[in-house]
């Protein structure tokens, strides 16, 4: 292993992999979802609340196969699990433009929600929990601001593409060109661990020699077993917190049909999801930067009273495309909430021991949320014609995520006291 102190440590070689793998698989495949709804809906003469219910689908899949998937990617090789997840996932995308029914939405969500558990739930916060044993936040926020600024580059490209050649043909060449792009930054950048490369984590080797690999392994297995986990107030209130977040920021896939209901186009809606995506950018950033400075803890409560904000903003003061932009800007902090802070939450409540099995099964409330809220919002917008009583229900949850957190630190209290956090 070199010591030399100017050479990159793999560990960041590895996030930069993760940020255009995550990255794509969330900005172009996952979020740029919503600037279709509309026009798919029209064409095939389906209502809004029917066409989002394969998102419920594709939620259904994430929860049976997230617990699998865990175990697959500690089993077999990571880089072949990840193509053939991007795979999956992008390759579904690019079929839907071939679909003339809305059951072909619900079919290829199978495939697209089991390539995505990998692409944009698991491979990041397992692989950066491998490679940093400092700046774990920041490392974190990196990769979700990558996916903001992806996200500010397709979204006005993806939207722009859809007005000029339709979504069918804007589908098929999204999907084709993720695969294109993703499948070589797999093979040249992912490993599997700091082992596959002879080194020790990021933060780890600054000790040195033996020390350096007796502190990796000794914050390797403190924190609390699953089993203890799983029977703590900590954990479902992460539960509970990924849930509500998951729910909060799925609105996002239909902030396109809010702006197009008020009078926009879809190459507007197109250019405020980029801002959506800024807003993911600044707030991976300020997230990952302020969990490593004034805790996990602060940083939530301080997100939530953002999000707030931002639906104040929508529901009282959305006439005005400044404000609307400056809404969506600032719920992109929501959305950087559920890659970024969940799993610093996760860290911080429950430690490194069984880090990838607490994190894939609390992440369930993740999936959970996305069977409720996606078809949920779009029957109200069906049955009401605005969207109004959601924004009123995102400002409740933030409320009740408050208090989730507030339970979630008293948990893990308990849990050190009985002397299970060690």
């Amino acid at each position: 292993m070199s010591h030399d102190k100017r050479k990159i440590h793999y560990a960041w070689w590895i996030l930069l992999g993760l940020c255009l793998m995550v990255g794509l698989g969330k900005a172009e495949l996952n979020n740029s979802a919503g600037l279709f709804l509309k026009q798919v809906s029209s064409d095939l003469g389906v209502g809004m609340g029917s066409l989002s219910l394969y998102f419920s689908v594709s939620a259904i899949i994430t929860m049976i196969f997230l617990p699998i998937g865990g175990k697959l990617m500690a089993k077999y090789d990571t880089r072949l699990i990840l193509i053939i997840a991007i795979i999956l996932q992008a390759g579904a995308f690019a079929a839907f433009g071939f679909m003339h029914s809305v059951w072909g939405w619900y079919i290829l969500a199978i495939p697209l929600a089991v390539g995505g558990v990998f692409i944009t739930v698991i491979a990041g916060p397992v692989l950066i929990n491998q490679w940093f044993k400092k700046s774990k936040g920041l490392a974190l926020g990196i990769m979700g601001a990558a996916g903001g600024v992806l996200g500010a580059i397709t979204q006005p490209v993806v939207g722009n593409l859809i007005a000029g050649q339709g979504w069918r043909a804007s589908y098929m060449i999204v999907g084709i060109a993720v695969i294109i792009i993703v499948v070589p930054i797999v093979l040249l950048l992912i490993r599997r661990s700091p082992q596959d490369k002879k080194t020790l984590p990021y933060g780890a080797e600054s000790l040195g020699g033996t020390n350096a690999a007796a502190a990796s392994t000794s914050a390797d297995d403190k924190g609390v077993a699953l089993a203890a986990a799983r029977k703590s107030s900590a954990f479902y209130a992460l539960v509970a917190f990924f849930f509500l977040i998951t729910s909060a920021a799925s609105f996002s896939m239909h902030i396109p049909t809010y702006l197009m209901n008020k009078g926009f186009d879809v190459s507007f809606a197109g250019n405020v999801m980029a801002t959506n995506m800024i807003g993911v950018l600044i707030g991976s950033l300020l997230i990952g930067y302020a969990s490593d400075k004034i805790g996990t803890r602060n940083t939530a409560i301080g997100a939530m009273l953002l999000g707030m904000l931002s639906i104040v903003l929508l529901l009282f003061a959305a006439s005005s495309t400044v404000v609307i932009s400056i809404a969506v800007l600032l719920f992109g902090l929501v959305s950087a909430s559920i890659g970024t802070l969940g799993p610093a939450l996760t860290s911080s409540l429950f430690g490194n021991k069984e880090y990838s099995q607490i994190y894939s099964n609390a992440s369930l409330g993740l999936a959970i949320s996305s069977i409720v809220a996606l078809p949920a919002y779009g029957f109200v917008f069906d049955y009401t014609g605005s969207y109004t009583p959601v924004l009123y229900a995102i400002g409740v949850m933030m409320i009740i995520n408050i208090v989730c957190i507030g339970i979630a630190f008293r948990g893990k209290k308990k849990l050190e006291q009985a002397g299970l956090w060690n």
